[in-house]
């Protein structure tokens, strides 16, 4: 089974519209278009399965580059997920500590223990 990568989407194509145009190069598994959490909008690209490797290719040389709804899709293999650092990332409680603030989140009232 390959994962496949499709990028430079409208807003409003559905995983149907997309099953139904890469079935035809085979059998395709689970398809999911990411969704903006805050709008509930589509971001514009998606993931999904094919089952062969040799169908999930003929379906990238196929339609990388080709319109789709007005569009040029980016279609290639999905690079494994980065793992995630489970942190703050590059927030103000990561650079400083905890609270936020230099000095490891302790104001200057505050006694040293």
């Amino acid at each position: 089974m390959k994962s496949l990568y499709v990028g430079n989407l409208s807003f409003r194509i559905t995983n149907e519209d997309l099953h139904a145009a890469f079935s035809e190069y085979g059998q395709v598994g689970r398809t999911q278009i990411v969704i903006d959490r805050d709008t509930g909008q589509s971001r514009g690209f998606a993931f999904f399965e094919m089952v062969v490797d040799a169908e999930a290719q003929k379906a990238m040389d196929a339609l990388n580059g080709a319109d789709f709804d007005g569009r040029a899709m980016t279609v290639n293999e999905a690079r494994p997920r980065e793992p995630r650092s489970g942190g703050f990332g590059n927030s103000a409680a990561a650079r400083f500590g905890s609270g936020g603030r230099p000095g490891g989140g302790r104001s200057k009232r505050e006694p040293r223990w």
